[in-house]
């Protein structure tokens, strides 16, 4: 079966939406990674109500739980790629798995800047 690319507007661009909610949901189903941020993204969003936090506040922290998530997801296909190309350990391999969690790690520390700004001066 050949792949026929779609080149009408709504259709192409719904069934791109189709993809990417499909990948949205193997993520969540099958990547512990993504689940533990997903669940610490719902306990901010419940703190977030509870503190009773401003718009800025949500609009900062809505960035930080998408970016997190986002680079979560690319590191999950950085290393999925990784090992179909090389299923054994190579020292190269692992280097780049090395980068995309390091990338991970960025996010995450700016995520949790922002959480602290947010959250720490309601707490003292």
């Amino acid at each position: 079966m050949e792949f026929q690319k779609d080149n009408t507007f709504f259709t192409g661009r719904f069934k791109s939406l189709g993809f990417a909610f499909k990948g949205a949901i193997k993520l969540i189903t099958t990547e512990h990674s993504i689940m533990v941020q997903l669940s610490l993204s719902l306990l901010m969003i419940i703190a977030g109500f509870y503190f009773n936090i401003s718009n800025e506040e949500w609009m900062f922290q809505t960035l930080a739980i998408g970016l997190v998530l986002s680079i979560e997801g690319l590191n999950t296909a950085v290393e999925k790629v990784a090992d179909f190309i090389h299923p054994e350990f190579h020292h190269r391999i692992g280097f780049i798995k090395d980068i995309a969690a390091g990338a991970v790690f960025f996010a995450a520390m700016t995520a949790i800047s922002i959480g602290l700004m947010i959250y720490l001066p309601k707490l003292i």
